[in-house]
């Protein structure tokens, strides 16, 4: 007979390790390790640019700061992925609920972070004049605040796995939370739902202007030599609201919806080990992409890794760079 092997072999009511082949494990490996390592390297990139240079802030980089504080600690959290490979969870009862609390609050605050960093392109865009009245440091640093505070909702999904950790494992080893019906569908409204109808609404209604204000510019065209390049103007703007609302919106739901989908369906139904992998690490690579979406764009990013890279930031006065 093949031996079996233990979790914790001094223990008969370990649990045991699956099989599997080496080549599957060492992909999930790498993925997960890639993921980790590239999304918590980027979005630190996002937070030094934004913490060091005074040129960067402002009320909107404030919230790509927040996203990207969010999005490193789920580059940080990803590690702990790694132990679900073998199906053994080392570090206690408890810390397996603190661990998944901590995944929903994270989570939670970088949705909720993209929420807010619609609102403030809507509102730029299409209120242009009053956006430095409505739009303020101070009222900025108050939204980011109650979002982190309403992330914290995460922890009212696992009220009842935080009484008694580990009440739900067949065996010791394991970690395991288990959602009702109800809480479920929660998190999916909460966490799916209501944010990307948000997005969506907000966005539509910007490229509607975009595109608007771009036919305005062309029906304003006096000279047949102002009107050639005006066109090829007025083209791009309206290419780049389409492109932006597609990247927006479309990595959102690509890397979201799978896993919610699956998450109303009954644990017993679940995927094998390799399947519900690809979802969790399809799920989290969207905070690897937001510093490229949200950041990468923007020229100042760059220039500001430029300057980290060569080691220019640790100079005195180097706060006070021209990065814009």
């Amino acid at each position: 007979m093949e031996e079996t092997e233990l979790c914790f072999p001094q223990l008969n009511t370990s649990c045991v390790k699956p099989k599997r082949p080496l080549s599957d494990t060492v992909l999930i490996y790498m993925i997960l390790s890639f993921i980790s390592l590239l999304t918590a390297a980027l979005n630190l990139l996002v937070i030094i640019s934004i913490s060091h240079f005074k040129q960067l802030h402002t009320p909107t980089n404030s919230l790509i700061l927040s996203l990207a504080v969010s999005d490193f600690f789920v580059g940080f959290i990803l590690l702990f992925q790694s132990m679900f490979i073998d199906s053994c969870w080392y570090i206690g009862d408890l810390m397996c609920v603190v661990y998944y609390g901590l995944d929903y609050i994270v989570c939670y605050s970088s949705v909720g972070t993209m929420v807010l960093i619609s609102i403030d392109r809507y509102v730029a865009i299409c209120d242009p004049l009053h956006y430095s009245i409505r739009v303020t440091q101070k009222r900025v640093q108050v939204c980011v605040c109650l979002c982190w505070i309403c992330s914290l909702f995460g922890l009212v999904l696992l009220k009842d796995n935080l009484k008694q950790p580990g009440q739900y494992n067949s065996c010791v080893g394991e970690c395991v939370i288990i959602l009702s019906k109800s809480e479920r569908v929660a998190n999916l409204i909460w966490g799916f739902i209501l944010p990307i109808t948000v997005i969506v609404v907000l966005y539509m209604r910007v490229f509607v202007v975009a595109v608007s204000q771009a036919r305005a510019m062309r029906s304003h065209i006096v000279t047949v030599t102002v009107q050639g390049s005006r066109k090829v103007t007025a083209k791009k703007s309206e290419l780049k609201a389409a492109r932006t609302l597609g990247v927006v919106v479309g990595v959102f739901i690509i890397c979201f919806c799978p896993y919610y989908c699956v998450s109303l369906a009954d644990q017993e139904t679940l995927f094998n080990i390799s399947s519900a992998a690809f979802l969790v690490c399809l799920f989290y690579f969207n905070s690897c992409l937001n510093p490229l979406i949200y950041a990468f764009f923007y020229p100042w990013f760059r220039k500001c890794i430029k300057v980290i890279v060569t080691l220019q930031i640790l100079k005195s006065g180097s706060s006070d760079t021209n990065i814009l």
